[in-house]
């Protein structure tokens, strides 16, 4: 019966366009709206029935928004809310604040309407393909009730409990993105003092990365307590720990021969451990 569920879809932009476009292969079908006619042309081409207002949308069982902030989300939901009918699904994909979506699914259940937060993660080329990935704020049962749908457009879908914590999620995904752009840059300053070739540094990056997993590598804990030197992760995680202060203390002794300031590399020598819930030392175990 999931595959006989309608689609709704409002806002066509970078990452609204090629997910809604994947959703124009869904059994059960997608009607789309946004404000710029040029942008729905494309999805009609696919198959898409196409909607006149927000109000059109409504009658969608599942519909999804992505629009540009919390303000805009309020408008949409709101308009939504007058016309769709109990059981519908509103899933928002904006990357909002975190209390948004809590507020409106709060004040909508009385209704049976039910709201979702459910920002994606992997960017418009992933999108295109299915790719993403989306972190779902709902009730278990709501969560159940879409994810085939879901499964549909996104490769990996993930409940991350009530409403609003999809959005939560997504907040401490992204955090991570841009902090280690910041790192990247500071890895790049010092490259560049030292004379090397950026671009080659970019490259073997990158390569490494798609080897070792990058960040994501060490996020395998249940908690972040520190950890017992019986658990399975503290010897991993106490040689970790040793290469990563060896590695920065050289880097270090790098940048101040070569004049680089380097705040993020001192903060990460001082904060590896704690962050990793090991020693310091092993004199310290």
């Amino acid at each position: 019966m999931s595959n006989d569920l309608r689609l709704g879809y409002i806002g066509l932009g970078n990452m609204g366009a090629p997910m809604a476009t994947k959703m124009t292969e869904w059994p059960g079908g997608v009607t789309v709206y946004d404000i710029r006619t040029e942008a729905m042309t494309p999805l009609a081409e696919k198959g898409a029935s196409l909607a006149d207002s927000v109000a059109d949308v409504a009658a969608a069982d599942i519909i999804h928004v992505t629009v540009l902030d919390d303000a805009q989300v309020r408008e949409v939901v709101g308009e939504l809310a007058v016309h769709a009918k109990p059981g519908s699904v509103i899933a928002i994909h904006s990357t909002i604040g975190d209390t948004t979506a809590v507020e409106l699914a709060r004040e909508l259940k009385p209704r049976g309407i039910h709201i979702v937060d459910a920002p994606v993660s992997g960017g418009a080329a992933a999108a295109a393909e299915g790719e993403l990935a989306t972190m779902v704020g709902a009730e278990r049962e709501v969560y159940e009730r879409i994810k085939p749908a879901f499964k549909h457009w996104a490769a990996m879908v993930v409940h991350a409990g009530e409403p609003g914590a999809g959005t939560r999620m997504k907040l401490a995904r992204n955090m991570l993105t841009f902090t280690s752009y910041v790192a990247a840059c500071e890895a790049m300053k010092l490259a560049e003092a030292a004379g090397l070739d950026l671009q080659a540094l970019g490259r073997v990056v990158r390569h490494t990365d798609a080897l070792t997993g990058g960040p994501g590598a060490i996020m395998v804990r249940d908690d972040m307590k520190d950890l017992q030197p019986e658990h399975f992760l503290y010897q991993p995680f106490m040689h970790t720990r040793g290469l990563g202060e060896k590695d920065l203390s050289l880097a270090l002794g790098l940048g101040e021969a070569l004049s680089v300031d380097l705040p993020l590399a001192r903060l990460a020598f001082g904060s590896l451990a704690a962050g990793l819930g090991v020693p310091h030392t092993e004199k310290e175990t």
